[in-house]
């Protein structure tokens, strides 16, 4: 996926930029009130649970990105990954949260560079990034959304018809949409690749893409304020030759299975007794991208 550099036109929506200072800011006041945690594991399972129940405080990786992880306009963290953080952590003994801003093609590596102890992101399962990190389950399954001009003039509804209509092609820097459109056949050297969702509402509405791919909880909150620009109906993206549902879920470093065994315990009993919904309803999640699906089947284990 599901990642402001340049200004949005609508003053009332934070950018990416102004999220990143604020976050940045948070981050360097939480660090003068706590030591470094992450350090090398040596373990079985890893020890880094034990660490940040010593320490208090688990460090966020996040991307800045409405509505996975950004700070607000009134200056507070949130979005579904750091608000559901906050839940599961704490239900875990470590009371604090605290981010640290990256962009979203720096994550896993930040996080293998223990530069933070967990991606808080809203990541998406791949068995690409599942060689490199451990994955949660997935708190969310998504479907995809375009990002196109009012009334859709190519009427671009899926991958196959940005291909067939030649339309001008943007995603986000690391998405997974940029797979997506090239197992439908658009090179990916044509791919115009910007920063995030508000970047590419800024293209779309600027007429240097015909589209810009998403997810479908990004693309609509990016089109809420626009006179130029909307979303498509969520649709699957096909990928070898099978509709796909994509999950988004915490990543922690590959040795750390204590922490994501007793993440996933907790993030288990929030699904059932339906808090999991309760807590990334206000961010955009509705019934339909609650999910069953495991990491495990993400990953193509």
């Amino acid at each position: 996926m599901a990642p402001p550099n340049r200004p949005s036109t609508h003053h009332d929506n934070p950018t990416r930029r102004s999220l990143l200072a604020g976050v940045a800011a948070l981050g360097a006041l939480g660090a003068t009130g706590c030591s470094r945690v992450a350090t090398a594991s040596t373990t079985d399972g890893g020890d880094l649970l034990d660490r940040l129940r010593a320490a208090g405080v688990v460090r966020l990786g996040i991307a800045g990105e409405i509505p996975f992880g950004y700070i607000d306009t009134d200056g507070h963290l949130t979005g579904e990954a750091p608000e559901l953080a906050k839940v599961i952590f704490k239900r875990l003994g470590v009371d604090e949260v605290q981010p640290v801003p990256t962009e979203f093609g720096s994550l896993i590596p930040g996080l293998n560079a223990q530069q933070f102890d967990v991606v808080a992101a809203g990541m998406y399962v791949t068995p690409e990034r599942c060689a490199q990190v451990l994955f949660a389950d997935p708190e969310y399954q998504m479907l995809d959304s375009f990002v196109v001009r009012k009334g859709n003039p190519k009427g671009l509804r899926d991958y196959r018809d940005v291909v067939e209509k030649k339309a001008k092609f943007a995603t986000g820097t690391g998405y997974a949409q940029i797979q997506h459109a090239v197992a439908a056949g658009y090179e990916e050297s044509d791919i115009l690749i910007v920063p995030d969702q508000v970047a590419g509402l800024n293209a779309v509405e600027a007429g240097r893409a015909d589209v810009f791919a998403g997810t479908a909880v990004a693309s609509r909150d990016a089109v809420k304020r626009s006179r130029k620009a909307e979303a498509t109906r969520p649709f699957a993206p096909v990928v070898d030759g099978k509709p796909r549902a994509d999950g988004g879920a915490f990543a922690f470093r590959l040795p750390e299975t204590r922490l994501r065994d007793a993440f996933n315990t907790e993030l288990h009993r929030l699904r059932r007794s339906g808090e999991l919904a309760r807590v990334l309803r206000p961010f955009g999640f509705t019934k339909a991208e609650m999910t069953d699906l495991t990491a495990k089947e993400l990953c193509g284990g």
